[in-house]
């Protein structure tokens, strides 16, 4: 199924919002709306594409919004981009979720011995395209980290593009070991430095920063499926999340066509955008312990 999206608000500022269609131009969310497969017999999955490789403007799935278009996220009431640090340039991968996942903040991981982070599942992309904003792309898994971020735990699954004319090659975690030399070592040093320059420590990881299996991200990734099944029939609290739908008429959270049209034309109409700062392209150096 193809999907498009719709810009709303004006680029670069808090009121920015980028709204997802399916094929028939109806509005829906990218969290709950977008299968988690692609191909459930050989383990394909949808991705939503946040963050494309190279930029800084951190967006995210607004899990709280409802139809939790993208959106940058804001920390004390300034838009993030995450900065540059020495040598990597913004996000070194296209960066997104898997929809229909969540990381249950109730459920404690008997791995990581943390809890979710209450969002869908993050995935880097591999691949050699540079992806845009929004884009559905669909992936295989090849394995995955396990970061601990502020105590909680965030899966970060390594996949790849299967439109990628490489994408035959890689199969687990150690084909891009093999294929892409650095590339393993450069994902775990970003986790752990990109906070860095907020004044934040550097951050943790499960299983002392080893990547594991792409059966073990399977498998990982399942189990999150699981946690949204329970949310999304309101089995779990879902406390501030919006889990409004428009394609599960059997949800408690179902919504109508009218209805999220009306969401989405409440919103400002798209608009120039505003120039990124130029803070955002400044590069950090600082030498590891």
């Amino acid at each position: 199924m193809s999907y498009s999206v719709e810009e709303r608000g004006r680029e670069n500022t808090p009121q920015y919002r980028v709204y997802f269609k399916n094929a028939a131009g109806k509005y829906i969310s990218p969290f709950h709306d977008i299968p988690i497969y692609a191909n459930e017999t050989e383990n394909i999955f949808n991705a939503v594409v946040e963050v494309p490789r190279w930029t800084n403007a951190k967006m995210e799935i607004a899990t709280k919004d409802a139809l939790n278009p993208l959106k940058q996220d804001v920390k004390k009431g300034n838009l993030r981009y995450v900065s540059n640090v020495f040598p990597h340039k913004g996000y070194i991968w296209n960066y997104g979720a898997i929809p229909q996942t969540w990381e249950d903040p109730g459920h404690r991981d008997g791995d990581t011995g943390c809890c979710g982070d209450n969002d869908p599942i993050d995935i880097c992309d591999i691949g050699s395209e540079v992806c845009s904003r929004g884009q559905v792309i669909q992936v295989k898994v090849l394995g995955t980290l396990a970061l601990i971020d502020e105590g909680e735990t965030d899966w970060k699954v390594l996949v790849i593009n299967t439109e990628d004319p490489e994408a035959g090659q890689y199969n687990d975690i150690e084909d891009i070991r093999r294929l892409k030399p650095g590339y393993l070592e450069a994902t775990l040093d970003w986790f752990r430095r990109y906070k860095v320059p907020d004044g934040k420590p550097e951050n943790q990881f499960g299983f002392s920063g080893e990547f594991q299996s792409r059966d073990f991200a399977i498998k990982t990734v399942q189990d999150t499926h699981s946690f949204w099944k329970a949310l999304i029939c309101k089995k779990t609290d879902a406390g501030e999340l919006s889990c409004m739908n428009t394609s599960m008429c059997d949800s408690p959270y179902y919504c109508s066509t009218s209805q999220a049209e009306a969401i989405v034309h409440s919103t400002d109409p798209y608009g120039d955008p505003e120039p990124i700062p130029s803070s955002a392209d400044k590069w950090f150096y600082y030498e590891q312990p």
